[in-house]
């Protein structure tokens, strides 16, 4: 699996790192995602896939 997101399109919700806080975090100053581990264990894959499904900004792909 390899995870990638759009800053630019982030809108700072935040569900992906209450999701999976071992893959995303958010910028201290406006809360845009940064991406921690762009190849994430595979016990983490069907969460990741889950924050980015329920990202209302679609700001993170997963292929």
């Amino acid at each position: 699996m390899r995870v990638s997101v759009d800053q630019d399109r982030c809108c700072g919700a935040g569900q992906c790192v209450m999701l999976v806080p071992e893959v995303f975090d958010q910028r201290d100053e406006d809360g845009i995602v940064v991406l921690l581990e762009p190849s994430p264990a595979p016990e983490l894959h069907d969460d990741v896939r889950h924050a980015a499904a329920v990202c209302p900004a679609t700001a993170i792909t997963v292929d």
